[in-house]
């Protein structure tokens, strides 16, 4: 279908892979090529904070594909390169040049750079031991550190930060989550589903002090000692992980003169502002891809699942036979014994109703735009987010006072109002 165009894809995330993977399976017939900027082969992000960070998974266990995916796709797996610099010589084509001075002539271009952890803004920030995690090698260190400390502060109570934690505190850290917002992940789940979170860490040990801000970061002979906060406390330790967001790696994109504003702007077939470039993962901004009840905001979607379904999307697109990006996106994160599962995309101002569940644990929170249910969360609860990601995809609505009726199941709550 490509005519032996060449495409290039830039990052070897799960994206990337995602991209390159299904261009060949949908008949992409030229040269794939695509470049990673780690030395290790594309790997599975999650579990660095918590199997890998506990010691009972290996880098190589963590491999996306196996090396026989990329050979029987002819797709060239190139490592270690940090590409600086774009060179256009015609409509959407150019050439690639990386930081060691290597290059590579394109005719289509894809773009998932992902993203990279936001920098703490406060003095101290630079002392050792205080880490950031987002690839193999962080997480390497953070393991390293862990075993050596008896105290870790985590400053953002969000999904890593808090998986951390979790981890941390089992293995006998005494750890403390200092988020600054009222409720831990805030922007991502009700204050509700956060109020559940934050009893069962605190049952596990983890301390939480929410409303907070650091002010600063003390040290020792240039190493973290403490953490003191804004209301004047202070918290010893001797280990700081900063988890406060993410930010689009769109540099290169920016220099290459394509459109940016949080993230490399595409539409809805993933395309960039010059029509023929694509962007996919962390790195893109993109209208909303849900099926929810009014006009697409535009937005950036951290997660596995918007990687792989943009990428399959965006795969269309490249060998000429474009579909729009439509996916209801969903979210999990496993923090010790809790499992959380999100569907959907809610707002501040959606209403919240919570399905009241008599097993210890476990909670689901339906979230309301008018009548329309536009999102979940299920903590320990995967039957019922299974049954209702499902009535999101189909936009099959389950009226609020069936949803609070636990005389009987979700699933046939919602049989009996789908359309035959």
């Amino acid at each position: 279908m490509s005519g032996g165009a060449r495409l290039l894809v830039v990052g070897a995330g799960q994206a990337g892979v995602q991209v390159a993977g299904s261009a060949r399976e949908l008949g992409w017939d030229g040269p794939i090529t695509l470049i990673g900027q780690e030395p290790h082969a594309p790997y599975e992000r999650p579990p660095l904070s918590k199997a890998f960070l506990k010691g009972e998974a290996a880098i190589e266990s963590l491999a996306l594909r196996a090396p026989a995916f990329y050979t029987q796709r002819q797709i060239d797996l190139v490592l270690d390169q940090h590409v600086t610099q774009l060179h256009w010589t015609g409509v959407g084509a150019g050439t690639a040049t990386s930081a060691s001075g290597r290059h590579w002539a394109f005719d289509r271009l894809v773009l998932a750079t992902g993203a990279q952890p936001r920098a703490l803004q406060v003095d101290g920030a630079d002392l050792d031991g205080v880490l950031v995690l987002r690839d193999v090698r962080d997480a390497e260190i953070l393991a390293r550190r862990l075993t050596t400390v008896t105290d870790l502060v985590v400053i953002g109570g969000g999904f890593v930060g808090l998986e951390v934690a979790a981890t941390a505190t089992a293995a006998g850290v005494r750890t403390t989550v200092v988020e600054a917002a009222p409720a831990l992940m805030n922007r991502v789940v009700s204050k509700a589903t956060a109020d559940v979170v934050e009893a069962a860490h605190s049952v596990a040990g983890v301390r939480i002090l929410t409303g907070v801000r650091p002010r600063e970061l003390r040290g020792d002979g240039g190493a973290v000692s403490a953490v003191e906060l804004e209301d004047g406390r202070e918290l010893p330790t001797q280990l700081v992980l900063v988890g406060v967001g993410a930010r689009p790696r769109d540099e290169l994109a920016r220099a290459a003169g394509l459109r940016c504003d949080n993230g490399i702007v595409v539409d809805e077939y993933s395309l960039t502002s010059d029509g023929h470039t694509l962007a996919v993962g962390d790195c893109a901004n993109l209208p909303d891809p849900s099926l929810a009840p009014e006009p697409a905001p535009r937005l950036r979607l951290e997660s596995i699942d918007n990687a792989v379904e943009q990428a399959r999307a965006a795969a269309t697109t490249l060998v000429g036979h474009a579909r729009p990006y439509r996916s209801v996106p969903w979210f999990w994160s496993d923090q010790g014994a809790l499992k959380l599962q999100i569907a959907g995309l809610a707002r501040t101002d959606d209403d919240i109703v919570i399905r009241e569940d008599t097993r210890p644990g476990r909670t689901t929170v339906l979230r309301y735009r008018g009548e329309h249910l536009v999102a979940v969360e299920c903590v320990n609860n995967p039957a019922d987010f299974l049954v209702l990601r499902k009535a999101l995809g189909i936009r099959t609505s389950l009226p609020r006072e069936k949803a609070v009726d636990t005389r009987l199941s979700l699933k046939k709550h919602l049989a009996a109002v789908s359309p035959q």
